[in-house]
C-alpha cells in the first residue's frame, strides 16, 4: 500500500513539476528580439558600419524605418564585429543571438525574419536558464524530463497544455541544435538520440500551431514552419554551435552582455 501511495506521490510531483516548468522557468517565447534592441545595440550598429564610408547608417534611419533596420541587420560586418570582439561586447543578448541566428539561418536557406526572431528569443531564454552549459543533469534523463512534461498534460488546462507543448518543442530544438554532439554521445549510453528530439519537437510544434493561443499571439505560422522545417533549423543551430558560439571548454563567450 505504501508503494502505491509513493507512486501516486511521484506522479503528482511530476505533474506539478511539468506545469511549473512551463509557467515559471520558461515563459512563452515570442518573436520579439528586434522590438527589444537597446540604445547600446543601435550604437554598436552605427559604430561598426561607420568604419566604411559606403556602409554608414544614421541612427534616425535605424529607429524610424523597420525595413531599413532589418536590411541593415543582415550586414556581414555586424557578424564579423561580434565574432572578433567576443567577451568585450556592450550589446544585449537579444541582439547578439538575433544577428548570429539570422546569419546561420540565411545560409541554410531560411529567410523568414519573424522565424529568426523567434529562434533568437528561444536562444536568449534558454541561455539565461543554463548559461549555455551542456545540461548534464537534465540530459542524463532527457527522455524522463520530456516524459514529465507529457505526463503533466493529463492534468493541464488548455492554456497550460499549450505552454507545456511549446516548451517541449523549444527544448527539443535547443538540445538537438545547440548541444547535438553532447546528445549524440549520451545516446550511445542509452539517452535519447537526435531522432527522438526531432520527432517529439516536430510533433509538439504541429500541435501548438492549431491552438487558439498561437493564433492570438500570431505564432501559428512560426510553429507550422518549425514543424515542417525542424531538421533544417536544427542543422543551422548545429552550425551556430560549432562555428560561432565556441561552447567547448573555456572558449565559450561571455553572455552577460
Amino acid at each position: 500500500m505504501s508503494g502505491i501511495r509513493a507512486g501516486i506521490a511521484r506522479v503528482r510531483c511530476r505533474l506539478a513539476f511539468g506545469i511549473a516548468i512551463a509557467h515559471d522557468e520558461f515563459p512563452m517565447i515570442r518573436a520579439n528580439c528586434r522590438a527589444r534592441f537597446t540604445a547600446a545595440d543601435f550604437d554598436f550598429i552605427v559604430r561598426t558600419l561607420s568604419r566604411s564610408c559606403t556602409d554608414q547608417v544614421s541612427l534616425v534611419d535605424l529607429l524610424s524605418d523597420s525595413e531599413t533596420r532589418d536590411s541593415i541587420l543582415d550586414h556581414p560586418r555586424l557578424v564579423d564585429a561580434i565574432l572578433c570582439n567576443a567577451g568585450h561586447l556592450h550589446i544585449s543578448s537579444q541582439f547578439y543571438f538575433y544577428v548570429l541566428a539570422r546569419h546561420v539561418l540565411q545560409q541554410a536557406g531560411i529567410v523568414d525574419r519573424k522565424l529568426c526572431d523567434y529562434i533568437a528569443s528561444l536562444l536568449e531564454t534558454f541561455s539565461r536558464a543554463n548559461r549555455l552549459q551542456a545540461p548534464d543533469k537534465i540530459d542524463n534523463h532527457g527522455h524522463a524530463y520530456i516524459s514529465d512534461m507529457l505526463i503533466a498534460l493529463t492534468r493541464a488546462t488548455p492554456e497550460q497544455a499549450f505552454l507545456l507543448r511549446a516548451h517541449v518543442g523549444n527544448y527539443s530544438l535547443f538540445i538537438s541544435g545547440i548541444f547535438h554532439e553532447n546528445t549524440q554521445r549520451r545516446s550511445l549510453r542509452g539517452g535519447p538520440d537526435i531522432d527522438f528530439y526531432e520527432q517529439i519537437g516536430r510533433t509538439n510544434y504541429q500541435l501548438v500551431a492549431g491552438h487558439a493561443t498561437a493564433r492570438r499571439c500570431e505564432l501559428t505560422d512560426i510553429y507550422e514552419e518549425l514543424a515542417n522545417r525542424f531538421r533544417d533549423v536544427r542543422l543551422a543551430l548545429n552550425q551556430l554551435s560549432d562555428r560561432l558560439l565556441n561552447l567547448d571548454d573555456d572558449l565559450r563567450p561571455s553572455l552577460c552582455l
